[in-house]
């Protein structure tokens, strides 16, 4: 096994532990207030799921030729996609579906869809091809793109509730600094974001990576 797809696959399990804790923090009486954009906190639970959800269903696809070389590489396929309007438009839909589909106990069904999604992870190998909307990838490629969602996500909610994102998110946090910054360091807005994170001018204003 690679040894970043070792890392990775902690990194993941790490951001879905996040994100059940993070859920469960939410009073029952907030889930229908503001989360993030037009999203609800149920929407946002509902898309941050979908980090989850994916694996299964990408998993139980008929495999495909692998088109997307790294997780770099798929990040800039769904940023294609999801830059325009009627991409930004089908994202929206689809996290109040899943919103909805979390029924009254959100956290319990967010904790049942993390347990079920890590063990299966667990007992799949790397390699394991896994067909998106964005092409053919394999798991051990796909599992940085879904811990980024998870840790982004979860530091959403943090900030929707006004409170401290969970201390084990550190380790996922710091990895996805570096999977962004080197999604970035292949742009042309590369210099712009390092002389913006060592305090020369504010960052681009279009900046781009999800």
């Amino acid at each position: 096994m690679d040894n970043s797809h070792v890392r990775w696959r902690s990194v993941f399990e790490r951001a879905a532990e996040s994100f059940v804790e993070m859920t469960e923090a939410v009073p029952e009486d907030r889930w229908d207030s503001p989360g993030l954009g037009v999203w609800s906190l149920r929407d946002l639970a509902g898309h941050t799921s979908r980090a989850l959800t994916t694996i299964e269903t990408y998993l139980a696809r008929e495999p495909e030729q692998t088109t997307l070389d790294g997780p770099l590489a798929y990040l800039a396929a769904v940023a294609a996609t999801s830059a325009t309007a009627e991409g930004a438009a089908a994202i929206a839909a689809r996290g109040r579906e899943a919103g909805e589909a979390l029924g009254p106990d959100v956290a319990e069904s967010v904790r049942q869809i993390a347990d079920r999604v890590v063990a299966l992870v667990d007992r799949t190998a790397d390699d394991a091809p896994v067909t998106t909307t964005a092409g053919g990838i394999v798991l051990g490629d796909y599992l940085p793109t879904r811990a980024l969602e998870l840790t982004v996500h979860t530091l959403d909610i943090a900030a929707a509730l006004g409170t401290d994102p969970p201390d084990r998110l550190r380790e996922p946090v710091a990895a996805c600094l570096g999977l962004v910054a080197e999604a970035i360091g292949e742009t042309p807005q590369a210099a712009g974001v390092l002389l913006a994170l060592l305090g020369r001018r504010p960052l681009p204003a279009d900046l781009h990576v999800i």
